[in-house]
């Protein structure tokens, strides 16, 4: 049996109850996340959150289509070669969010149920700063070790950089769609409760085909006040699954198509100002790794760290934001409010 360092015997039981009411907890974690976010919201509901394994998340992309041909008696049939598919791939990407008790407070609260009221406390925080730093990321750039967010998804320079390891600028079918309030309608300078329906209307028209088109709009404070503004008359909050969760959300109908508008923004938020992100959700896919979707990062009894007179646990997750089809989604922007 090995010999283990002075103290460590009494540390034991309290590394078990940390890791128990975490593994606890954990099956909620997606649920927790999701519910912080409007788009993780409704690519859960959709089934769009997608398992990945190996070292690369590889997402198989159609990028073009045979060709039907009409014919009549003995015409030929053709059947000429066809590159239908490719892959984008993304590189996995790792959170971690550390819960610790130190020794002094585990003495100060001996007996698992005062240790449990503490670690409670200390879950909650953790699992705030969870949510927090999921939906950060989601409305950032990222890239490097953090998720690859909207701003990068869907940019401005839609013609530029490389993106899943594919170039935009070589490839048009990869490129998402960007609109400059200043420059898209004319004699529209800016999104007011005047000009935003006409824009939208235009927009969902041009950005659709079929049943494909953004389902989601994303607004920033000031967008989101102009729609309101413009449909205070008869404006209802949607009774979908997302006003249940509490996002505040209007109701799009025009252009044919009906979308779910959700207001993004607020304190800390790094969705960007005078800002709509039109999403068709159906395009996009949150994979993560089996093994590390909201879990424990050390099975068992967690961690004593060295230099700590403490025991700690953290909450992990691994993957990425990827995209399958770009041609539906778009991003409107104001680069000169108030102009």
């Amino acid at each position: 049996m090995p010999i283990l360092p002075v103290g460590t015997e009494s540390n034991i039981p309290y590394q078990q109850v940390l890791s128990m009411a975490i593994e606890d907890r954990s099956s909620s974690y997606q649920d927790l996340v999701s519910d912080n976010n409007a788009l993780l919201a409704v690519m859960r509901d959709k089934g769009l959150w997608e398992t990945y394994s190996g070292p690369r998340i590889r997402q198989t992309l159609q990028i073009a289509k045979q060709t039907a041909q009409w014919y009549s008696g003995y015409d030929v049939l053709l059947n000429p070669a066809i590159d239908l598919f490719a892959d984008a791939w993304f590189e996995p990407k790792f959170v971690a969010v550390p819960i610790i008790l130190s020794q002094q407070e585990i003495l100060n609260n001996e007996g698992q149920a005062q240790v449990m009221a503490v670690l409670s406390s200390y879950m909650a925080a953790a699992e705030r700063a969870l949510e927090d730093a999921m939906d950060s990321a989601l409305h950032a750039a990222g890239g490097g070790k953090q998720l690859t967010g909207l701003q990068t998804a869907i940019p401005t320079a839609n013609t530029t950089g490389v993106y899943g390891g594919i170039d935009r600028a070589q490839n048009a079918w990869w490129q998402t769609q960007y609109f400059n309030v200043q420059t898209y309608m004319a004699g529209v300078t800016q999104v007011t409760s005047t000009t935003v329906r006409p824009l939208l209307n235009r927009i969902m028209t041009a950005q659709s085909r079929g049943k494909d088109y953004a389902d989601l709009l994303l607004m920033s404070p000031q967008h989101y006040e102009a729609y309101d503004a413009a449909t205070i008359a008869i404006q209802r909050q949607t009774s979908g699954s997302l006003g249940k969760l509490g996002f505040s959300t209007l109701e799009y109908i025009g252009g044919g198509k009906r979308s779910t508008i959700v207001l993004e923004g607020g304190v800390g938020s790094d969705m960007p100002a005078d800002t709509t992100y039109g999403l068709h959700t159906d395009s996009l896919r949150l994979r993560y790794h089996p093994s590390r979707n909201f879990d424990t990062l050390f099975k068992g009894q967690g961690q004593a760290p060295i230099d700590k007179d403490a025991i700690a646990q953290y909450i992990g997750w691994a993957g990425e934001l990827t995209q399958t089809n770009p041609k539906f989604n778009w991003k409107l922007y104001d680069p000169t409010p108030g102009s």
